[in-house]
Parts: C-alpha cells; structure tokens; sequence
C-alpha cells in the first residue's frame, strides 16, 4: 500500500529579532532533549486556525547563543520529533547588491557553505546515508512564500544565493569583496548546515533572509555595527510577523507528500547496507528513520 504523506506541521525557526510568534492559541513552551544535546531553547507549540505550529527561537529568548554555538542537529532533530513536516526559517542577513537594500527580503534558493566548527550530518558511525542538496530548499515552499511576501507587501527577490559564513565576527571588506564578486545575494551565520539537515530529515525548508545592511564592501554604507543591525531587524520582525500569519494557511493546504520529493529524501540516500546497519546507531535516529526503516526498537538498549 503507497504511504499516505505527512500531515501538515509547520515549523518556524526564528531568527535574530525574532523570539516569539503572535496570533498562536493552546500555546505551551516544551522542553524537548535530542540524542544531540539540548536545543537553542524550549519549543513552542500552538494552533493557528487549527493549523499545528511549533516555533523555535533559533539563538535562544534573549539572544544567548553565537551562531556558532547553535546546536542545529537538535534544533531540527527536535522540530522533527514534534511532528514538523515543513520548515521556514527567518534570518537576518547583509546584502551584496544594491537592488537589495536593508528592510528587504529574499526568498533565498541556494547556499554557499563556508562554516567549518559545525556537526553538518546526523549520519556516520555505523549507518551512513547521502542527501541530495543540488536544489537546498522547497520549490513548493519558495512559490507560496512567495504568495505571501506579495501580500504583505514586502519588497523582495524571489531567489538568491546565501553565503553562509562561520561568524560570529562580520566579513573583512576583502571577504565581502570576494563573496559579490561570486555572485553572491546575501551573506548570514546560521542557514548552514540548517538546510542540509532538514534534508536529511526529509522536511521541507525555505529560507526568508531578511536584509539589515550592506555588509561592508559598500561604499557609502561603511562597517557593519550591532547599532545599525538592531535598528532594522526591529522593523524586519514586525514584517516577519506579518507574513508567518500569512503563509500558515497557505502551507496548511498540502495533501500527500511534497511533491519536490523533500518529505521522500531518503528513499535514495542510505548507502550502508542492512547487515551492517549499527541498530544503536538506528536507534539514536529514531523519528528520522522511522519512514524508511518501521518503528524500530532495541532491547539492549
């Protein structure tokens, strides 16, 4: 019999200037422990219009948290064992084009990863799989976020290219310089290794980046400085808001799988054969395998 697709459970994983999501109702906050540790901080579940919603701030209330010391692998590892199934991800971020100037937003697409202090994969040590990341977010996401952002009325670009770099210190001006030259749109800390993980997990993702300044190759914009970011992610947060109200309807509409093969990543991906698998391994993926490979349990353990 064909597997029937996930119900829809959205998640928003909130970037800097966003810790909280309005217009929820049965909201409680959990907290939720993963194999990997400890998420970004306690998850928020609550309905909106009967549509199940689970919120994260990804650096932790109050901001506690360099993006380096995010743990991604819990934060999506727990977003997966609440149900998530779909997953927008809203970011700060600095842009390398003048047709992008601060207070706009991108519907990023694709990812240059230049971090390297961060765990990329839930996989490795006994059972090994890999994810195809050519096209890193849901096209099916992208077209109704895009639904949305005209609604709201934000000035945007429909897709782009996010450098996402290690942090937590901003780019020297030579950096910046190589990056546009690239052909990069906007630079972040944080998207990477988001998108590869939620691949991993087979949930839909998408990218909001949410512009704050000209990253410092801009001649007439000079360095960056907290002041002047804080300055425009408060105004970006309130249009964040708005458009999380906006698209939750429309993502609650899916029936059967997504059809950009996000919720189905797997099916391809696992390269160790079964005689080899490590069932603690297994184990310790619980809700990320249990699709592919049945509830699996393990005595021994």
């Amino acid at each position: 019999m064909e597997q029937e697709g996930p119900a829809p459970v959205i998640g928003i994983i909130g970037g800097s200037g966003l810790y909280d999501i309005d217009g929820l109702s049965e909201t409680s906050w959990n907290a939720v422990e993963t194999p990997f540790g400890s998420p970004s901080d306690e998850l928020l579940t609550g309905q909106f219009g009967g549509q199940p919603v689970v919120f994260l701030p990804r650096h932790g209330r109050g901001h506690k948290l360099s993006p380096s010391e995010v743990n991604y692998r819990a934060n999506i590892y727990a977003l997966k064992s609440l149900g998530v199934t779909e997953i927008l991800s809203l970011s700060a971020c600095g842009s390398f084009k003048e047709v992008l100037p601060p207070g706009s937003f991108v519907l990023v697409d694709q990812f240059i990863d230049r971090t390297f202090a961060r765990e990329k994969t839930f996989f490795g040590d006994g059972f090994v799989a890999h994810v195809s990341v050519a096209h890193p977010t849901c096209l099916r996401l992208g077209a109704d976020l895009e639904t949305a952002v005209k609604l709201v009325g934000v000035p945007y670009q429909k897709g782009g290219t996010y450098l996402a770099m290690e942090g937590p210190q901003f780019s020297t001006l030579a950096e910046s310089n190589l990056y546009q030259a690239w052909g990069c749109d906007v630079i972040g800390m944080t998207n990477m290794p988001e998108a590869k993980l939620a691949r991993e997990a087979e949930m839909c993702f998408s990218t909001i980046g949410m512009v704050t300044d000209y990253d410092c190759w801009h001649p007439d914009h000079g360095e960056v400085t907290v002041d002047q970011v804080i300055q425009t992610l408060l105004t970006n947060a309130d249009k964040a808001k708005s458009l999380v109200k906006t698209i939750i309807p429309l993502l609650s509409k899916r029936v059967g799988f997504c059809e950009e093969g996000c919720h189905t990543a797997l099916d391809n991906s696992i390269i160790t054969a079964p005689g080899a698998q490590d069932p603690g391994r297994i184990s310790t993926l619980g809700p990320i395998l249990t699709r592919v490979l049945g509830e699996y349990e393990n005595t021994d353990l």
